[in-house]
């Protein structure tokens, strides 16, 4: 729905991105009271088949913000184990916890959940920030079908994706493509059961597949370019990573419709400029694999909440720093896990050696799945 009568308002927040992270941040703004209006150029349900693996930390996050109920009534399928390939080589890791959900499920539960805590939700919505003044942000929106209108904001929370960024990213070298698609459960080979990760490497890139919710079976998959523009297309590339494995070829593959995304791994100059704080992907992606991205929306935008709402009441430059901080905490050291097996995929040899040592002695990837895995710490120190 447009909601009537956003033009001209004020309000304590506007959340640009109606993603995890923005619904999220927008509920826990709005659960303390805050006027907030969460913004997304799509309409919902949309399709996205990126995100739908929940790993154990994004799990607990939405647990310790009273929202694991969404995961349990939207039909979440658990996740128990990992299966990867480096070509005929595999191996065999127990997950502990998690849910693979379609994103066109979870996003709208999400934003019901900030609905219903008092946020208005304003869909097929382009939203265009402007220079902070000494009171606001000015924010242009352009609904669909409609002229422009402008509102101010006390804080903008900017939640959009990987290209949501006020201000310059920088990409790290050989920063890899992201590439999505779904089979129906019809043509999804048997070999693909519900509650396993399946993830195929390759010289090019990695291809990740699990059932969702209604059978479906998930593909994300990251890329490196030339891979991509070498093997004729997205589905191509998958279909090359895949039929190297012993496992059984997906029929359609290169058909399919599928969705990529911008490079990446890539860190934005700022997290935080005054009145403006990011979040989510916007603030920084690193490659994730088993529902790591998710933990790290959810969290840093509980993590968020707080900060932004003393931000509404009275500015002060000091939660840009108290924001930097933060999300250091509660993104940044986990991310780091991922950058180092994102290097040792890059490497044929590596990978091999590391299927190949995984699969004799899988006790040793515990401390890396434990790390992935747990639950968000409690930020000391920061305004609560």
């Amino acid at each position: 729905m447009n909601p009537a009568g956003t033009a001209g308002r004020t309000w304590d927040a506007v959340v640009v991105g109606a993603g995890p992270a923005g619904a999220v941040a927008a509920r826990e703004l709005a659960r303390r009271g805050a006027a907030v209006l969460l913004v997304d150029k799509a309409r919902f349900p949309r399709p996205k088949v990126c995100g739908c693996c929940l790993n154990g930390a994004a799990v607990a996050a939405l647990k310790g913000i009273g929202l694991g109920h969404v995961l349990e009534e939207s039909g979440a399928v658990p996740l128990r184990n990992v299966r990867l390939a480096s070509g005929r080589m595999s191996a065999a890791l127990r997950l502990p916890g998690g849910y693979a959900l379609s994103r066109d499920i979870l996003d709208p539960a999400l934003i019901r959940e900030a609905e219903k805590a008092g946020a208005t939700f304003l869909p097929a919505t382009v939203a265009k920030v402007d220079e902070a003044d000494a009171e606001f942000r000015r924010v242009r929106l352009t609904p669909a079908r409609q002229g422009d209108e402008c509102v101010a904001a006390r804080v903008v929370v900017l939640a959009s994706g990987l290209a949501g960024s006020t201000t310059p990213s920088r990409l790290a070298p050989g920063s890899r493509l992201g590439a999505g698609a779904a089979v129906p459960a019809a043509t999804t080979p048997a070999f693909y059961t519900p509650g396993t990760v399946y993830m195929a490497t390759g010289r090019g890139g990695y291809v990740g597949l699990v059932r969702v919710e209604d059978g479906r079976l998930d593909i994300g998959a990251a890329f490196d370019p030339e891979f991509v523009r070498a093997s004729g297309g997205l589905g191509s590339a998958a279909g090359a990573i895949l039929g190297a494995t012993d496992w059984p070829a997906v029929p359609g593959l290169a058909a399919l419709p599928w969705k990529g995304t911008p490079a990446l791994t890539r860190r934005p100059e700022a997290v935080a400029a005054r009145r403006l704080f990011a979040v989510g992907d916007a603030a920084g992606y690193v490659e994730p694999f088993t529902g790591e991205g998710m933990a790290w929306a959810v969290a840093s935008a509980a993590a968020l909440a707080p900060i932004a709402f003393r931000a509404a009441a009275a500015w002060d430059d000091d939660y840009v720093r108290d924001w930097r901080r933060a999300h250091a905490l509660v993104v940044g050291r986990r991310q780091g896990v991922c950058r180092a097996a994102a290097r040792v995929l890059r490497s044929p040899a590596l990978t091999r050696l590391a299927v190949r040592t995984l699969s004799l002695a899988p006790f040793l990837s515990r401390p890396v799945v434990a790390a992935l895995n747990r639950p968000p710490a409690p930020l000391h120190g920061l305004p609560a």
